[in-house]
């Protein structure tokens, strides 16, 4: 597509496309002319996850190109950042780039690495390879990095406690996504489009997303109180 027609289907102006582009946050265009710039499907995926990291999670142009720089220090902790970050590097360098090296997370995790491979033992991230390299989504970055957030917390080995803890959550995540997916898929209308169910269900999942984590807490704390009756 050409840049009138990307400027309609992302509905941003070509200025600020362009700045993007001129950042490195979108791939360059196909050039099959001199002066000829012709854009794609992840031209469009891109700039509405930049949009949504700028406009709903309050994200810098730096910030957004610190994160996806692979600076494990520079993402933020907010989990709904992590589904716009991976779909921007995606469509930006292709979805097996989109990764971390795990030894980047040592300042919040020092046993990064340990933890990873645990992690992945258990199926709850993804590690791979690279000449002797561990490397991880950004989301899965997260995860590592939360652990080191459980044991500076007094979560250790000594207490009782290790990276496989996290095993009770594996299969109740996965269910509970194709639950979330069957539910979407059986309510959302016929008439819309793949890239319009696309787009309703990530904005969709964003806010139950949150309404999980309240409704998990509200459990959790209700628990608690319970056991220490």
């Amino acid at each position: 597509m050409k840049m009138r027609e990307l400027e309609k289907r992302s509905g941003v102006r070509r200025e600020m496309i362009h700045y993007y582009l001129r950042n490195g946050l979108l791939p360059a265009p196909a050039r099959p002319k001199p002066n000829v710039a012709e854009y794609g499907e992840e031209h469009v995926r891109g700039i509405n996850a930049l949009r949504r990291l700028q406009t709903e999670r309050r994200l810098s142009i730096e910030e957004i190109k610190q994160a996806l720089n692979g600076n494990a220090a520079a993402i933020p902790s907010d989990a709904l950042v992590f589904p716009q970050l991976d779909a921007l590097v995606a469509a930006r360098m292709g979805a097996d780039e989109s990764l971390v090296l795990v030894s980047s997370i040592k300042d919040r995790n020092p046993c990064a690495e340990k933890d990873a491979r645990t992690l992945d033992r258990i199926g709850a991230i993804e590690v791979k390879s690279r000449k002797g390299r561990l490397f991880v989504s950004h989301i899965d970055a997260q995860i590592v990095g939360l652990w080191g957030d459980m044991r500076a917390a007094g979560f250790t080995e000594e207490e009782g406690f290790d990276p496989e803890a996290v095993s009770i959550y594996v299969e109740v995540a996965k269910n509970l996504a194709k639950a979330e997916i069957r539910e979407f898929l059986t309510r959302v209308s016929a008439r819309h489009s793949t890239e319009k169910k696309a787009e309703l269900a990530q904005a969709g999942l964003t806010v139950m997303m949150s309404l999980f984590t309240l409704l998990r807490m509200k459990g959790a704390l209700k628990e608690l109180g319970e056991a220490t009756l």
